[in-house]
């Protein structure tokens, strides 16, 4: 039943003293909802990322492990030749990542020299490792590192942020060459389409980001500014000025043909050292495995170990990669014993070495005597 604007004396769209009290109210109780979000959000997101760990440990690492003590024999019959093989390669996967963050810093910058820039990439390696979604802890502690030995922030934060999506494009292109070569060698996978879809997706969906944000999309700039914001070390602002001063470079390393190859070269030694390095270990135990095979597994493996669920694809690498292996030929017990071999180089080494690192880049240098010049 409709009531009379005219018999009750209240004009059409007129805001009554109960409306506003009670409008008054849903505001207040929003804004204590919002004062406390922070409190609920952060300890959720913390329990869903720990939920995940463990399901992750539970079902795919925990049966792994179980797995490779039944295989323990094989470590009385192990080839050391192919083990030392397999962590010097390691090692200079690592070698040419510090050479790939030598060669992508912008001309003119300060270049602290090799030795110490390979340090700093280990140091940010070992955060990666420790933490999830460590790409962006280990982000803020080499953005510090670096403008600690003079780089200027700009060029830090470009010289990172080009790094990263240059390596980042490298891994996929490989892994779509590696798919496409080991479909007449060993056949097609399943697999393979879910992981071209992912890759093409991720893939498409960063372009859209930085073609947002370039052209000035409010959205994908608020984006940017949400992760920014959230990163200790870094800002929505930085982040952003980053990332377009980082496709600039990248623009200018285009056109760098010399730049170019040098940062192509390294950046695809990295990846192909390091899965090298998984080859060695796999052979250690005396399966040789086709590379163009094994290295379709290890794409795999790292580009779902990618995903920010678990510090560096903890647990995500170990158990994907044995079982891609096994689909090739390769039976499981030195399947999982080589990539857990590999892991222990690839993975767990690097967390001490880089603290070491951390160290010996905040010890002061000596300063030479007084009764010699500097």
């Amino acid at each position: 039943m409709r009531t009379d604007p005219a018999k009750t004396g209240r004009q059409p769209g007129a805001v009554t003293a109960g409306d506003a009290e009670r409008r008054g109210g849903r505001q207040s109780l929003w804004r204590r909802w919002r004062a406390w979000l922070p409190f609920v959000v952060k300890p959720l997101r913390r329990g869903i990322v720990i939920l995940i760990v463990l399901l992750i440990v539970e079902y795919l690492v925990v049966p792994e492990l179980v797995g490779a003590s039944r295989d323990l024999y094989l470590l009385g019959r192990v080839d050391a030749f192919w083990l030392a093989a397999g962590v010097i390669l390691e090692a200079g996967s690592l070698f040419c990542y510090g050479l790939l963050t030598q060669a992508m810093l912008p001309p003119g910058a300060h270049n602290p020299g090799l030795s110490r820039l390979f340090r700093i990439d280990l140091a940010a390696a070992a955060v990666a490792h420790v933490i999830p979604a460590g790409t962006l802890g280990s982000a803020a502690v080499g953005y510090n590192l670096f403008t600690a030995e003079g780089i200027k922030g700009r060029d830090a934060a470009v010289m990172m942020a080009a790094k990263g999506l240059g390596s980042t494009v490298v891994l996929n292109v490989l892994l779509w060459l590696s798919l496409v070569i080991s479909v007449p060698l060993a056949g097609f996978h399943p697999i393979y389409v879910t992981v071209a879809i992912t890759s093409a997706v991720l893939m498409f969906a960063v372009a859209a980001l930085a073609f947002g944000f370039i052209r000035g999309v409010g959205r994908a700039s608020r984006i940017v500014h949400f992760v920014g914001d959230r990163t200790p070390g870094l800002s929505g602002d930085r982040l952003e000025q980053a990332l377009l001063d980082a496709a600039a470079s990248l623009s200018a390393i285009a056109r760098d043909r010399r730049t170019l190859v040098m940062s192509l070269t390294w950046a695809t030694l990295n990846w192909l050292l390091d899965a090298a390095s998984l080859w060695c270990f796999v052979a250690a135990f005396g399966r040789f495995v086709n590379p163009v095979e094994l290295f379709a597994a290890y794409g795999i493996a790292n580009v779902a170990g990618a995903l920010p669920l678990t510090p560096a694809g903890l647990g995500v690498v170990d158990s994907l990669a044995p079982l891609l292996l096994v689909s090739f030929g390769v039976t499981r017990s030195v399947a999982t014993l080589g990539v857990l071999g590999w892991r222990l180089v690839n993975f767990w080494l690097p967390i001490p070495a880089g603290a070491i690192a951390y160290v010996s880049l905040k010890v002061p240098r000596g300063e030479p005597p007084a009764d010699e010049p500097p």
